[in-house]
């Protein structure tokens, strides 16, 4: 079914075949099947703990596309099609783009010997480590990249010859909203209160490209729901995607198939995008047009819905970008200026809400070495809202509009579930750590000598599950935390008779 599946995905008709020889790159995202684990579930729940938050593995798989269509007129259709597809659970779009781009012209031309020498490269890799550079060697090029990845330079041979990837996630944001570029700051809001979300494009690259855009523009914010760079009728989750019994769901969808157009015409937001050439010149001004207009896949490209934005529109950072077009500013400058303000804007909303869930932590005086870590104190949506008169996003952006509205509607989103959940998460964890250091500080061996054998046993017995737990959460401790602790289970266990010190000793059954 998987496999039926992806050669879905991997093969489509192209409307837009002007030559002897058409290439798209482009992605697609799957479930990860039920009860399935990934053979490399170790290696990422290892990598998962150095990533940013956005970027952390879920239970999805990424298919990453190389598609070739050669003119052949001894075919039916008048063209052959092939695609070389690279699955994994790591979302680095770019960098599985530039590595397919080495492998795939190579592929076609030699088959599958080369898919062989290319695995055996990759399974030479070294593991990944925050801060150092990877020498990954490929095809006879050798890539350095910096984990966790900001810069990949490709060299070959003896002579360098630099690829600069400014990131290995990320999308030309300029590019894949140029098409719609007016709306960017209703989109931000679409995207962050979870709303469902549907992009209708020409090809498969350009409909996975906006919605990678668009997934991204919250970052460092998780979009936390659901997303299909390119979805298709043989999708599993077509039909429960596409009911009308029900409310559309948090998600969005890419799409190319006409079909969509009148099978997801009751969605409340819909995206139609055209042809992404180079953003040359800006896009006319386009109004918000009604849902009813959008009749089929060629309705005019814009933004289709009934949404009203919270937040007043930003007119300088279109200014800011209209010049640079006028100006024939580089394309990468102006991806640059469009994200900083995305990121600007994700972060004037965000820090109120880590300002007050910061207050939820309980005092450090609170904590007893001899009692269970205190608890956090409840998230109240009134008490927070009580907070953004005196310290609300207005300290941070100029931006005015109806933020309480917005920030009301965001709590109810499955963004601000996840959200919530991650950080209620890191602040237990800093409670237990807090914990682990208050106990290393206590003389135990004096105390101790107020037990019962039986009382010491089982200090010992906790001890130790507190401290295999620090190590498998990797726990925030202070550097020498866990060393001492474990010194302090070493010396108590040297009191306790003979016999007892071989069974503590004894490493636990698996």
């Amino acid at each position: 079914m998987e496999i039926q599946m992806l050669s879905w995905h991997t093969h489509f008709k192209c409307n837009i075949f002007s030559g002897i020889l058409e290439i798209y790159m482009f992605c697609f995202r799957f479930r990860q099947a039920a009860g399935r684990k990934s053979s490399l579930g170790c290696f990422l729940d290892h990598f998962d703990r150095d990533a940013p938050v956005c970027l952390k593995v879920s239970g999805y798989y990424y298919g990453y596309v190389y598609f070739r269509q050669v003119r052949d007129k001894s075919l039916k259709r008048g063209y052959f099609q092939k695609s070389l597809v690279l699955i994994s659970k790591l979302p680095y779009v770019t960098f599985f783009h530039s590595l397919l781009k080495l492998i795939a012209p190579e592929y076609f031309e030699k088959q599958e010997p080369c898919l062989e020498a290319a695995c055996n490269d990759i399974d030479r890799w070294p593991t990944p480590c925050p801060g150092k550079i990877l020498t990954l060697p490929i095809m006879g090029v050798v890539m350095k990249v910096t984990a966790i990845f900001f810069l990949c330079k490709i060299s070959a041979h003896d002579s360098l010859v630099s690829i600069i990837l400014p990131t290995v996630h990320e999308v030309d944001l300029f590019r894949c909203f140029h098409p719609v570029f007016f709306h960017i700051q209703m989109l931000w809001e679409l995207v962050l209160l979870g709303e469902a979300l549907v992009v209708m494009a020409p090809s498969p690259a350009e409909s996975s490209d906006t919605v990678l855009a668009l997934v991204s523009c919250i970052s460092p914010l998780r979009y936390c729901s659901d997303f299909r760079p390119y979805f298709t009728i043989h999708d599993s989750e077509f039909k429960e995607y596409t009911t009308r019994t029900q409310a559309p769901p948090s998600v969005i969808l890419g799409v190319t198939n006409p079909f969509f157009a009148k099978t997801l015409q009751h969605w409340p937001h819909i995206i139609r995008i055209g042809d992404m050439k180079q953003a040359g010149e800006m896009a006319k001004q386009m109004k918000v047009k009604k849902l009813k207009n959008l009749k089929t896949l060629d309705s005019k490209p814009g933004v289709y819905t009934a949404y009203k934005p919270f937040l007043n529109k930003d007119e300088d950072i279109i200014k800011q970008l209209q010049k640079g077009v006028q100006q024939k500013r580089p394309s990468a400058a102006q991806n640059a200026i469009l994200r900083r303000y995305f990121l600007e804007l994700t972060q004037s909303f965000i820090i109120p809400l880590e300002r007050y869930v910061a207050s939820l932590m309980p005092l450090q005086k609170s904590i007893s070495p001899w009692k269970s870590p205190p608890q956090l104190r409840p998230f109240n949506q009134e008490e927070f809202m009580k907070t953004l008169e005196k310290a609300g996003p207005q300290l941070t952006s100029r931006l005015k509009g109806d933020w309480i509205g917005l920030y009301r509607q965001f709590l109810r989103s499955p963004n601000f579930d996840g959200w919530f959940r991650n950080r209620r998460k890191e602040m237990m964890q800093k409670l237990e750590a807090l914990h682990l250091e208050a106990l290393c500080e206590e003389d135990l061996q004096l105390r101790i000598q107020k037990h019962t054998e039986v009382e010491t046993v089982d200090l010992v017995l906790k001890l130790k599950e507190k401290l295999t737990q620090a190590e498998k959460d990797q726990l925030p401790v202070k550097p020498g935390t866990l060393p001492r602790l474990q010194a302090h289970i070493e010396n108590i266990i040297l009191t306790l008779p003979e016999d007892l010190q071989g069974i503590l000793h004894k490493p636990p059954s698996p």
